[in-house]
């Protein structure tokens, strides 16, 4: 089997693999994962608000996301976005949004109900006389959460955090689906092209594994030090 294994092809292609198609991976990656944590908090800071409307329809929302495969999500918001910027824009035709921006809105949609629950447990985890303190200072519900509370509960929960990251990492990878050139869908039109599909998908394989593994020795080393500190 080896001697028939072509490591020339994967050579030949590493170029466009990592300057298209890995750039893209890791630029989806970041943004997704930020847009994600951002309404990720939000959605858990309405859950703990002691609203109850706001805290159930945070909760439908995460529960709602949290029972979906990741890929049917991907083609609903393919498909559906234009027609949503249609109707907030009274456009006469869909608005084109291209795929890039589709599937970025998909994943900060889809991640931010994970990074709720984990930012939730994260300021739960927060000792309640901390935020009665900060109030007998005279701070406010939102100095609070943004001096007090959010600071130490990212700190907490920052491993757990960058472990959803790694997730989303290998996740992104279903965006071939709608034919985007990430770095599987690199690696699978350079498979299709020179009809070597085991070496470019064996390669493809190992890079997301040695990227995740790498990913996971630094987040056991951060948890290491975060326990220190505590």
């Amino acid at each position: 089997m080896l001697g028939n294994f072509d490591f020339d092809v994967i050579r030949r292609a590493l170029p466009y693999l990592f300057y298209e198609g890995m750039t893209f991976t890791l630029t989806l990656t970041g943004l997704a994962a930020l847009g994600g944590l951002i309404f990720g908090t939000a959605l858990a800071l309405m859950r703990l608000s002691g609203l109850k409307l706001l805290g159930r329809i945070a909760g439908i929302y995460v529960d709602f996301m949290r029972s979906l495969p990741l890929v049917l999500v991907i083609f609903w918001f393919y498909f559906l976005v234009p027609y949503i910027g249609q109707w907030l824009t009274g456009a006469s035709r869909p608005i084109s949004v291209g795929a890039f921006a589709s599937s970025l809105i998909t994943f900060i949609m889809f991640e931010a109900a994970y990074f709720s629950e984990i930012m939730r447990a994260g300021i739960q985890s927060i000792s309640r006389g901390q935020p009665a303190a900060a109030s007998a200072l005279g701070l406010t519900y939102a100095q609070t959460m943004r001096y007090v509370v959010l600071p130490q509960a990212f700190r907490n929960m920052l491993p757990v955090l960058i472990t959803q990251t790694i997730v989303l990492f290998q996740d992104t990878s279903l965006v071939y689906v709608l034919s985007i050139t990430d770095f599987l869908g690199a690696a699978s039109k350079v498979a299709q092209r020179d009809g070597r599909l085991v070496e470019m998908y064996l390669f493809a394989a190992v890079v997301y594994f040695t990227i995740s593994c790498i990913a996971s020795f630094g987040v056991r080393r951060l948890q290491a030090r975060i326990a220190i500190i505590r």
